[in-house]
Order: C-alpha cells, then structure tokens, then sequence
C-alpha cells in the first residue's frame, strides 16, 4: 500500500489504517481475541502500518489487542491511542488533567507492550484544563522518549491553535466522510495552514455509506447506533439519497460502495488517512481496494454536485453523549 506523511510532522503511514475500536467495543459484544489478533495481523501482512485504539475502548483492552497482536512487527508500525476520559469510561465525562495525562500514558504503554507510543491523542478537549496545560504535558512525555507525536480528536480551531503553539500537533483526528463534511468549513483550511494531518474516524458513515444498512435494519444489544439520532428508521430512509448517488459512481468504476467512500477522502488532501474499522477480513480486503481506485477530477466535481441534491438529516450523537463530551 501506498505511504502518506502526516502534515509535515514527518510521521508516515499506510495511506489507510486501520481502527480498532470496533473489536472491543461500541458495535456489540467485544470480538473474541484469536479473531481480533488475526485481523489486525491480516491487516499488517496486507500492507497497513497505521493501528488506532484508545484507554476508552473498553477501558484498556483494545489496547491490550492491539498490543499483543503488532508485538511480533512492534517496530514496522506505527500506534496510535489516546487519553482523556475520566477512568477510561466515556459516560464518566472528560479528565485531562497532567496526572492522569502521565498515568494514562503509562498504563497504556504496558497494555500496547512498547516503550513508546507514536503518537498520543487528547481523546476529546476538556473544557476543564487549559490547553496549554494538555500540550505542555504531552510535549513532557515526548521529552522523555515516551511519545513521539501528539494529536487531537473533534478538536476546534482555538483549541488546535493554542495547542500547536505549545507542543507541535502531528495530526487531528475527526469525524470526516460523505455522510459528515463539516471538518470542510474551518477544520481542513487550518490543518493545511499550520502542516497538521487529518485522521478521518468514521470515514465509512459508521457502516451507513457502504449501502448494507437500511430503514429496515436493526441494531444488536451494545451497537451504539441504537441510540445515535442519524440512524433512527425515519432519518435512515431520508439519507438513503445519499448512498443511492456513492452506489451511482461505485456502478462506474466498477467498485463497491465502501470503495467509493474510501477514495473520496483520499483524493481530498494528500495528508488525509483514513481509519476504517472492521470485525472481518473480507472487509478488510475491500476497504484495502479503496485505496486503490482512482477518481477523477470530473468524478469529484459530479459527487460534489450531486450532494448539493441531498439534505442529510439527524444528529451525530444523541444528547447525553454530546453533554459528557463538551459539544
């Protein structure tokens, strides 16, 4: 697989990584641990080198996984993870404080198996802690050889900002697709200005853009959508207008819909990387052929038309979540 460098942080990754949270945790019951090694090792022997996990994934044991999973080819990835809930439990509400930010990081570089940690998101600003502070005590543990690049995730602008000017930020990490363009209005002008990398999470609409969910569609006990506002019956059949124009060009190219949405945001920008997750090795070898397809200017421009045709409706996340979350 093609490499990108993140901003001009110097920090190269396969063009596609690969996010984790979905084996342990959010979708349902956590993955069973010979399944989740062997995917994310199929994943490195199909060329990814980018592994995103969280303390708040399960409160540790998707790190664990991950850790036990790259521990044979530690040193041909890169890892990323993040701090910032209180307790590692996102329901608890925010915690970036210094201290936890040192014991957070501690306790994951045993659980991950390394002595350093690529690079070390705030999972979400915390309202309660002066950014500077954040930044200044990641840019401590990079000091020390513990990290090596510091990133944000959902940040806004000030934040990023105020952060940056303390500890260079290698990489912000967003909600960033078809189904979510926001990060277009004020997010993406920024990145480029300041050399910052962009990690779309949910590149994939959280399953929605690949056309296999449905107004009909129903979510197992744990899967986080139940509860998500955009995925209630009515608003998935509304947004349905949208997978019925990614399904169009998919038709074109020849190429699924996941594939569609993957190559969509690597054409973007450059220093775009993409993280889908995925619970099957099929889904890994399509969301792999993403990378692959190669859209035209004019297939851009058509999209960007035919999106101007669709209003997408409902809420990210339902409100308690957002409230916990400072949004």
């Amino acid at each position: 697989m093609e490499k990108r460098i993140l901003g001009t942080s110097g920090l190269e990754v396969s063009a596609l990584g690969l996010g984790c949270m979905g084996l342990s945790y959010g979708y349902g019951p956590a993955t069973d641990t010979a399944t989740g090694l062997a995917l994310i090792r199929g994943a490195f022997d199909r060329g990814v080198t980018f592994f995103d996990t969280a303390e708040a994934y399960a409160q540790g044991a998707n790190e664990a996984l991950v850790g036990e999973a790259v521990a044979g080819f530690r040193d041909e990835v890169v890892i990323a993870t993040k701090f910032g809930f209180l307790d590692g439990e996102v329901m608890k509400g925010l915690d970036s404080r210094p201290e936890t930010i040192r014991a957070v990081t501690e306790a994951a570089l045993k659980r991950l198996r390394t002595d350093r940690i690529d690079l070390l998101y705030q999972h979400r600003v915390d309202p309660n802690v002066p950014m500077e502070d954040v930044a200044g005590a990641v840019k401590d543990l990079i000091a020390a050889g513990k990290v090596k690049h510091f990133g944000m995730s959902e940040a806004g602008t000030a934040s990023i900002r105020a952060a940056h000017a303390v500890q260079p930020v290698a990489a912000l990490q967003s909600e960033y697709s078809l189904f979510w363009r926001e990060p277009e209005k004020e997010i993406l002008p920024l990145l480029e200005e300041l050399g910052i990398g962009f990690v779309p999470f949910s590149p994939l609409g959280k399953g929605f853009l690949t056309g296999k969910i449905d107004a009909t569609t129903t979510f197992g006990e744990g899967d986080f959508r139940a509860v998500v506002p955009r995925f209630e019956a009515e608003n998935r059949r509304a947004n349905m207008a949208l997978v019925d124009r990614i399904g169009e060009l998919a038709t074109k190219h020849g190429v699924t819909n996941a594939q569609i949405a993957l190559a969509w945001l690597l054409a973007q920008k450059p220093w775009i990387v993409p993280i889908p997750g995925t619970t099957k090795l099929h889904r890994l070898d399509e969301n792999i052929g993403g990378a692959t397809v190669a859209l035209s200017a004019d297939d851009l421009h058509a999209m960007d038309t035919a999106l101007l045709q669709v209003t997408l409706v409902g809420e990210r996340y339902p409100t308690a979540i957002r409230d916990r979350q400072g949004r």
